[in-house]
C-alpha cells in the first residue's frame, strides 16, 4: 500500500505551497486507495509555536485534506532519534565538531575547488576534545562520510534511489546518491537536540512511508538522507518531488516573506474549492 505523508513546521501559518504541496500529497494515495499521514515537525523548539500547530489543523481541515489520526508530533518521540543517534555513535560514524558558523565558512572557503558548499571534518585529538568538553564548549554531532565510505564499502558506490516525482534539475527515474555533496551534516545539537536529517530518516520508517511527497527544493536532501538509511538499516522510501509554486513575481511562497496565508484567504471570503481549481486540483 502506498503511504505518504504532509510535514509542516508549526513556525507559522499555512499558505498557498503548503496547499499545494499538501493537495499534491492526497492526489498521490486518492486513486490507489493509500493512506496519508501527518506529521508536525517541531523538533525547531525555539520557533514552533501551539497556535501555529491548531492553525495548521483548522486549515487542512478547511482545504478537504483528510489523514489519519493521531499526527505524529517530532517534539513527543526524541527518544527515537536519541537511539538512532547512539547507533551511529557507537559504530564511530559521527563525531564532535566544535566550530563555530564563521570557522566553518573559513574552512569551506580554503577547500579545494568543487567543495565550496560542502564542509568535512574530523574528530579532535582526545585529550582536546576533552578540555572543549570540561568548558562546556557547545558542539554539533557531525556525520563522518569518511568513516560512513570505510563502512559501506563498495556499497557506497551503490547507493541509490528512485525519483518518482522531478528533481529541479528534471531527475527522473534511478538516481545515484551522492551524499558528499552536503559533505559532514550536522544531526544533532549539544542542547538543542536533533536536526532534520536524522529525524525525518527516523521518522518515515518508523510510519511506514513508502513515497516521501515534497517540494523540490528538498531534492538535495535525499543523497544525505539516502546514507543515513543505508547506515542505520532504513528502508528506502520512493520519492516523489514536485515543483515549486510561484507567485507572480517568480518568487516561491514562503514563510518569512509573508506569503499570504491560508487563514487571510479564508478570512476575505475565498472557498476551498476555489482555491483547489486555483491550485489544479478540482
Amino acid at each position: 500500500m502506498l503511504v505518504t505523508r504532509f510535514a509542516p513546521s508549526p513556525t507559522g501559518r499555512l499558505h498557498r505551497g503548503h496547499a499545494f504541496s499538501a493537495l499534491t500529497a492526497q492526489a498521490l494515495v486518492r486513486p490507489c486507495g493509500g493512506r496519508l499521514i501527518l506529521r508536525i515537525e517541531d523538533i525547531d523548539a525555539a520557533r514552533s509555536r501551539p497556535e501555529f500547530e491548531a492553525a495548521i489543523l483548522d486549515d487542512l481541515a478547511w482545504l478537504g485534506l483528510e489523514w489519519e489520526a493521531p499526527a505524529r508530533r517530532q517534539s513527543e518521540h526524541l527518544t527515537d532519534y536519541a537511539d538512532a543517534l547512539q547507533r551511529l555513535r557507537a559504530e564511530g560514524l559521527v563525531y564532535r565538531c566544535f566550530k563555530t558558523r564563521r570557522e566553518i565558512l573559513d574552512d569551506i572557503g580554503r577547500a579545494p575547488h568543487g567543495r565550496e558548499a560542502a564542509y568535512v571534518g574530523a574528530a579532535l585529538p582526545e585529550h582536546e576534545e576533552a578540555a572543549r568538553l570540561a568548558a562546556e564548549e557547545p558542539f554539533a554531532w557531525r556525520l563522518s562520510l569518511a568513516a560512513a565510505r570505510r563502512k559501506l564499502g563498495a556499497a557506497w558506490d551503490e547507493l541509490g534511489f528512485r525519483e518518482q516525482g522531478a528533481g529541479p534539475g528534471g531527475e527522473r527515474g534511478e538516481q545515484l546518491a551522492r551524499p558528499e555533496r552536503a559533505g559532514d551534516i550536522i544531526l544533532a545539537r549539544k542542547g538543542l537536540g536533533v536536526a532534520y536529517h536524522l529525524a525525518v530518516v527516523v521518522d518515515d520508517a518508523l510510519q511506514g512511508i513508502t513515497h516521501v511527497t515534497r517540494g523540490c527544493d528538498l531534492y538535495e536532501a535525499v543523497h544525505s538522507q539516502r546514507l543515513l538509511q543505508a547506515l542505520l538499516g532504513l528502508p528506502t522510501p520512493v520519492y516523489h518531488h514536485h515543483r515549486l509554486l510561484l507567485r507572480a513575481d517568480g518568487k516561491r511562497f514562503a514563510k518569512r516573506d509573508e506569503a499570504e496565508t491560508l487563514g487571510q484567504l479564508r478570512a476575505r471570503g475565498m472557498s476551498p474549492q476555489a482555491l483547489r481549481a486555483e491550485l489544479g486540483f478540482e
